[in-house]
């Protein structure tokens, strides 16, 4: 065996389990243990699940076959090791199972495997601790788990109900993050809008928990501030401002999931009283420049034409910057499984297929109008060819680019700069920088 134990880790599914990847990587390296990036030489692999739907439990069962087959020694841990039964029968092989967000779980099963007992080298919130994203833009979890009760989804189930971080513990991990190179914090949680509403004591520091205070004094920080996953409830309103004075990005990500109001009540979802509309309204005349994403469901059990039509023309009418759509899958746990007038499979890949084209002409025609513009980019990548950014209104992985493919000399990963937008399609932009 080498003298110090090799371990490897894959991580799968969102951002918010990318998090705890990062973090229990970044214990175990504080505890003697090198991390390998190429896991297929590791002495021991960790692979983290999703198990959100079941084509992503399908992936997660695959993923972690094929790390018995090429290192043999595998823990699975995150949200489907949550139904360890499910695990240990598939793959009797592993080692053992944890669930989402117990990284000294999987410490003591790693020291078990490997014991090498050294006193911890640094601080598990060190700002040298581990990052599986480019040094500039990191995710900052500032929640765990959900209080809603969506009849499609089972996060509550498998990371329980809301606990909020508390705003100091947050903004010394942001405070790290940010003197480590980090030049963009994206929010992360279950339901970001409710960063918070479960601290219940008087206690100053729980008081000033809530997303407001905490967007202020993250927009303190001189970096671009980006947040993911919000409710559509009027109380999001109250950021409007922060994003026009640029204390946070003029970018709300919103899973809306429908706009039927009868769809959104079969999902059982927190903010069904078809008022969006007039949050957006609000929203956009506040702060002309801001960039809405949202994802949606097609084929929702019970969905009819009527219904999904009635989704078409919402988003013809409410343009969308950025949207994503999923077909609705069933779930093992999930309320949604018993609905009656389930969609047959050829109905909801029609759906989607009409769903996209619309959401691609919208993106296009939004494109097109930013012709001439000038944008503020963050840059991403940059190569012999040119150079890969993103503007404000676009997050990193879901969303699109700008790409610079001239004048780019000199860029670097993490650099902001003006550019103005000279070319487009459906979901990307092209420009030259501005002096």
């Amino acid at each position: 065996m080498k003298s110090q134990p090799q371990i490897g880790l894959i991580s799968l599914g969102c951002p918010k389990a990318l998090v705890d990847s990062e973090k229990l990587l970044t214990l175990l390296q504080n505890h003697g243990y090198s991390i390998q990036k190429n896991h297929k030489s590791a002495d021991l692999v960790i692979v983290n699940t999703c198990g959100f739907i079941d084509s992503a439990k399908e992936e997660s069962l695959n993923t972690i076959s094929e790390a018995i087959k090429i290192n043999g020694k595998v823990i699975v841990t995150g949200c489907l090791g949550a139904d360890s039964k499910t695990i240990t029968n598939a793959r009797p092989k592993v080692l053992a199972v944890t669930g989402p967000n117990e990284p000294y779980k999987v410490l003591r099963i790693v020291q078990k495997q490997f014991p090498i007992w050294i006193k911890p080298l640094r601080n598990f919130l060190s700002p040298a601790g581990i990052k599986l994203t480019p040094q500039h833009y990191s995710y900052l979890k500032i929640s765990e788990g959900c209080n809603h009760k969506c009849q499609f989804c089972i996060i509550p189930d498998l990371r329980g109900r809301l606990k909020s971080l508390r705003i100091d513990k947050i903004l010394v991990e942001a405070e790290n993050l940010v003197r480590a190179g980090t030049k963009e914090l994206l929010v992360i949680s279950q339901d970001t809008s409710a960063y918070g509403l479960d601290l219940k004591s008087e206690q100053y520091l729980e008081k000033q928990s809530n997303i407001f205070d905490l967007c202020a004094a993250l927009g303190k920080l001189g970096v671009w501030i980006r947040l993911h996953y919000l409710y559509p409830y009027p109380h999001v309103s109250r950021l409007i401002p922060l994003m026009v004075d640029r204390a946070i990005l003029p970018y709300l990500d919103i899973p809306f999931q429908h706009s039927h109001p009868d769809v959104l009540k079969r999902m059982k979802r927190p903010a069904h009283h078809n008022n969006e509309t007039h949050l957006i309204e609000k929203w956009r005349k506040e702060e002309p420049g801001i960039t809405i994403r949202s994802t949606f469901i097609v084929g929702y059990p019970g969905e009819t034409e009527d219904e999904f039509q009635h989704l078409l023309d919402w988003m013809e009418e409410i343009k969308l910057d950025r949207v994503g759509c999923f077909k609705y899958e069933n779930v093992k746990g999930a309320k949604a499984n018993n609905l009656p007038d389930h969609v047959d499979e050829e109905i909801k890949q029609d759906r989607w297929k009409r769903f996209m084209m619309k959401a691609r002409q919208i993106s296009e025609a939004k494109l097109k109008g930013k012709l001439g513009t000038i944008q503020e980019v963050i840059v991403d990548e940059v190569d012999a060819d040119g150079a890969v950014c993103r503007t404000m209104g676009d997050a990193p992985e879901i969303d699109g680019n700008l790409f610079i493919d001239r004048n780019f000399s000199g860029l670097v990963p993490g650099q902001r700069l003006s550019v103005k937008v000279d070319e487009s399609n459906e979901y990307d932009l092209w420009g030259i920088p501005v002096d």
